[in-house]
């Protein structure tokens, strides 16, 4: 006889591929339902939206049809609430302290002499309530601003836009979480050891009006970050629960290029974030971004505009010479029924504004492609 303990010990076998344990530890199992040799099972996701749910619901008709007299398992799958999901990440991580911190690396041989001297850097442990910024209620506007390839000048983009936005009058801050090319540190001149509050939060960097968090800030410039895709989730929610954030009007959000882990967390744990797409002109970097945008649409998540980067060159006699080609981020903009909110120049000045740490919007606010991020800035007002 077919006994829902049973079906319980079988369903051990199943781990979330994410949170990487038991779904039945992680408290997923709402109900089990035998009738004859037919199971049912109920299953809570964590997030809407999850990619991996076939996966789950796959690993739960293999492990329970392997008990003997089963002839059939259904499958229903719904979505936890906040409660529920608070539950499931303390399963997750309430145990998880003594694991070493993502943004604490231990010191490279030989330099402990040198780190001994610093003030200590917290280990930020991972909080398994929901921080307020990632809640869907906040009054912060989260705004991502992604790429579907490097090399389009995405960074130096969003650190401008968020400068920018900053000079509406705006409270503003900005996330780096280019993990593996973090450089808004570099963009924006900020960089040292942060400062930490007496309940052990991380305190931003504030540089040109914004706030800024960044990878930089724990690890040195030239060290490579090397983690698989759980751990980019973790350091993200770490960036929103363990940093004394001062309260925002629009926060940032530097995104990886491509469509990788990052993207499918940021989907799933920030679905009411907005996102906007930088591009070229290239008809090439336009198709890889639809990608971009194709997984957002996946994920429900709104895609507000598209930003045109290097859109010409302006020639010494005034006229503008295509050197990335024409229309890349046109066709993309109304491909998607998004507005193309801008056109940045491809100036020398802008290159060598962000390598001295001022951005082109401080450095020469008069300049053309100064006049271009505040004219997105403001657009970007309207449509968010």
């Amino acid at each position: 006889m077919i006994t829902e303990a049973a079906v319980l010990d079988a369903l051990k076998g199943v781990r979330d591929p994410e949170l990487r344990q038991s779904i039945v530890d992680l408290h997923m199992v709402r109900g089990v339902a035998v009738k004859g040799d037919r199971v049912r099972v109920d299953v809570a996701l964590t997030v809407a939206g999850c990619p991996l749910h076939e996966q789950i619901r796959a690993d739960v008709v293999r492990e329970v049809g392997r008990l003997e007299g089963v002839r059939a398992v259904d499958v229903t799958l719904s979505v936890m609430d906040e409660a529920e999901r608070k539950a499931a990440f303390r399963a997750a991580f309430g145990r998880s302290e003594a694991t070493p911190s993502p943004v604490a690396p231990r010191p490279a041989a030989g330099a402990a002499a040198d780190r001994g001297k610093e003030r200590a850097i917290p280990v930020l442990t991972l909080d398994p309530a929901t921080p307020p910024l990632m809640r869907p209620n906040t009054a912060t506007k989260l705004i991502g601003v992604a790429s579907g390839k490097g090399g389009v000048g995405k960074s130096t983009v969003a650190a401008n836009l968020a400068v920018a936005m900053a000079r509406t009058g705006r409270r503003v801050g900005l996330m780096d979480i280019d993990v593996y090319g973090f450089s808004q540190g570099r963009i924006l001149g900020a960089k040292g050891q942060p400062e930490v509050t007496p309940d052990q939060k991380v305190v931003p960097w504030r540089v040109h009006g914004i706030q800024l968090v960044s990878m930089g800030m724990f690890v040195p410039e030239d060290q490579a970050i090397i983690w698989r895709g759980p751990m980019l989730g973790k350091m993200m929610q770490q960036f929103f629960t363990d940093v004394a954030w001062d309260d925002l009007d629009y926060l940032f959000l530097d995104l990886p290029p491509g469509t990788g882990d990052l993207a499918l967390d940021v989907g799933q744990k920030l679905p009411h974030a907005k996102l906007v797409l930088v591009t070229t002109p290239q008809p090439v970097a336009m198709h890889v971004a639809t990608r971009t945008a194709n997984v957002a649409q996946k994920l429900e998540q709104q895609v507000v505009g598209v930003i045109e980067n290097m859109s010409y060159l302006r020639c010494p006699h005034g006229e503008r010479m295509d050197v990335f080609g024409r229309g890349g981020g046109e066709m993309l903009a109304r491909a998607l029924g998004v507005p193309l909110l801008g056109q940045i120049p491809l100036e020398p000045a802008l290159r060598e504004a962000a390598d001295t740490g001022r951005p082109i919007v401080v450095r020469d606010p008069d300049s053309e492609s100064a006049r271009a991020f505040l004219a997105i800035a403001e657009r970007l007002l309207d449509v968010v």
